[in-house]
C-alpha cells in the first residue's frame, strides 16, 4: 500500500534520525588520525544528491572520485607488482580488477564505516544509500582523492596496504580473481566457438534503483541470465551461470 506523503516523510525522518551519522571529524579521528583538512574529507564525503539539497555544501565528491580511482590504479598495480614478484603479468592484471573492483571497494568502505559518514540526499537515504555497493564506492575512491591531497601517495599506500594484504589473502583462496566473462570466453575459444554474446533483455526500476536483465549467447543459444543492480553486474551473474549450465565451473580442466 502506498505511502502518504505525511507518512513518507516521517518514515524518511525516522531514517535519518536512526542511523546516527559520524560527522567528517569524528570518522577522520577513527580510520585517518592526523588528518588535518576536515573540509577536504567532508567534500569526499557529499554526494551529489546531497549538495542538491544543500546548496551551501558548494561542492560534491565526483572529482575526488575521479583522483582517487586513478590513485587507487596506480598504487595497487605497484602495490600487488612489489608483493608478488613471481606472479605472471596475466594474473596482476586480474588482481589488480578484484582489488579495485566495485564489490571490493565498498566491501573497504563498510569495513572503515565510511558509509556511516556519507552525506545524501532524502532520495539516496529512501534508496538504502548508505550501504548500496555502488555508493560506497565512489566514496571510498574519493576519500582515497582526497588522502592523496594531503598525504600524497605514500600516505596513501600506508593507509590502503592493511586492506590490500587481508583482501588478496582472500581473492588467491577462494579464487575471486578469475572472472566469469574471461573464463567463459577462453572456454568458447577453446571449443572453436566465436567469442559470447551478451544482450540486455530488460530494464526496470528508477533511476536510483534500476534492475537490469542480460542474456549470454554461446555458440547461438542462450547459456544463460543474470539480473543486477547494473549492466556489469548482470552481465558477470549471466556468465557464472552459463558456466554452471555447461559444467565448466572447474574451467581450467574443461579447455
Amino acid at each position: 500500500m502506498a505511502l502518504s506523503l505525511f507518512e513518507e516523510t516521517s518514515y524518511l525522518d525516522n531514517i535519518i534520525q536512526n542511523h546516527l551519522p559520524e560527522t567528517p571529524a569524528q570518522l577522520a579521528a577513527r580510520i585517518l588520525p592526523g588528518m588535518k583538512d576536515i573540509l577536504l574529507l567532508s567534500r569526499a564525503l557529499t554526494h551529489r544528491s546531497y549538495l542538491n539539497e544543500h546548496p551551501e555544501a558548494l561542492e560534491d565528491n565526483e572529482r575526488l572520485e575521479f583522483l582517487g580511482d586513478a590513485v587507487l590504479d596506480f598504487i595497487v598495480g605497484a602495490w600487488l607488482y612489489n608483493r608478488y614478484p613471481e606472479m605472471p603479468e596475466g594474473d596482476l592484471t586480474r588482481m589488480r580488477s578484484a582489488l579495485v573492483h566495485t564489490a571490493q571497494l565498498a566491501e573497504f568502505a563498510r569495513s572503515l564505516g565510511i558509509g556511516n559518514a556519507m552525506r545524501l540526499g532524502r532520495g539516496e537515504i529512501q534508496a538504502g544509500g548508505f550501504d548500496r555497493p555502488g555508493l560506497l564506492c565512489d566514496t571510498f575512491e574519493a576519500v582515497i582523492g582526497a588522502l592523496y591531497l594531503e598525504r600524497d601517495i605514500e600516505g596513501v599506500r600506508e593507509f590502503l596496504e592493511p586492506l590490500l594484504i587481508e583482501a588478496s589473502e582472500d581473492i588467491l583462496l577462494n579464487h575471486k580473481d578469475e572472472d566469469p566473462k574471461s573464463m567463459l570466453q577462453e572456454w568458447a575459444q577453446g571449443k572453436g566457438y566465436p567469442a559470447p554474446v551478451y544482450a540486455t533483455r530488460s530494464s526496470s526500476g528508477p533511476d536510483h534503483s534500476k534492475s537490469f536483465e542480460v542474456d549470454v549467447y554461446v555458440n547461438g543459444a542462450v547459456c544463460g541470465t543474470g539480473t543486477g543492480s547494473s549492466k556489469q553486474a548482470a552481465t558477470k551473474l549471466a556468465a557464472a551461470m552459463a558456466l554452471e549450465k555447461l559444467h565448466i565451473s572447474d574451467w581450467k580442466l574443461q579447455i
